[in-house]
């Protein structure tokens, strides 16, 4: 049969989005497929595989998968695509509503210019920064500017989560080549990790290059955006909105002290529609 599917980007995080309205798939089939479209020789090409669906408890589901067919329980490039998907798509005529991924719930508000979405919030929740439910193997109450050591080189390290784990390290952007690997599969996170290298610029700017558990280096990461921005201001870095600036664009993330919740506002961008045989 063939399927068809919509390829989208947020600053350069592509993923295929598939609608879960139309298309019933079992899950190792789900993840045979975000195998098979990641794959930039021979599928699609993509960071993985999203599938659109009804949900039972807010507006619509996110169903997200790595490249690598593993499941993952938060996107914030992958959020704000899926927004923009159910709005062009007609899904829905509000600006305002709610996305499900992995039962934790997230609201989104869009911003329409000429009647097109411009950009997008996504309201990502409070963070979390308890170890054992980050998680991260440590006795620690908080795992803030922790000396690492990756390959023999000793990092500082600040662990997040924004629904998915995070590593942040301040150091300089470009040695996410050597060491991203080594850091998504250290020891210290049971369920791997995704890792930020984060060069700070001004108390306003950062510069970031992220290592995605399951996919590996992408252009952009959402959550690891709201993590960074998280890190940076616990180790007293940056004020409480930055500019995150990666190589597909840049995020805009505000930790708001009122409510302890961190709103990333970013670009969603479609690429192209298609169907391809499954």
């Amino acid at each position: 049969m063939k399927m068809k599917f919509e390829k989208m980007h947020g600053c350069g995080n592509d993923y295929v989005y598939v609608s879960g309205f139309d298309y019933k798939f079992d899950k190792q089939k789900k993840e045979e497929l975000a195998i098979k479209l990641s794959d930039r020789h021979f599928g699609v090409g993509s960071d993985g595989l999203i599938f659109i669906n009804p949900s039972e408890i807010a507006d619509f589901e996110m169903e997200m998968y790595n490249a690598d067919g593993s499941r993952s329980e938060m996107c914030g490039n992958g959020m704000r695509c899926v927004a923009r998907y159910v709005y062009d798509k007609g899904l829905t005529n509000q600006t305002e509503f709610s996305v499900e991924s992995m039962g934790k719930i997230k609201y989104i508000k869009l911003t329409l210019e000429n009647g097109e979405v411009s950009a997008i919030q996504v309201d990502m929740g409070e963070p979390i920064l308890v170890p054992e439910e980050i998680p991260v193997v440590s006795d620690k109450e908080r795992f803030i500017d922790e000396t690492v050591n990756i390959l023999g080189t000793d990092f500082k390290m600040t662990s997040v989560s924004m629904g998915n784990p995070h590593a942040v390290i301040f150091t300089n952007p470009d040695n996410v080549l050597e060491y991203g690997s080594a850091v998504e599969n250290n020891e210290l996170f049971p369920r791997r990790v995704n890792a930020e290298f984060v060069e700070v610029i001004d108390e306003n700017n950062v510069n970031m290059r992220v290592w995605e558990r399951g996919t590996g280096e992408t252009l952009c990461c959402g959550t690891g955006c709201c993590a960074t921005t998280v890190a940076c201001i616990l180790n007293g870095f940056t004020d409480r909105e930055v500019t995150v600036h990666v190589i597909g664009g840049a995020v805009k993330v505000f930790w708001n002290p009122d409510d302890n919740h961190v709103y990333m506002t970013g670009p969603a961008t479609h690429v192209f529609e298609g169907e391809v045989e499954v």
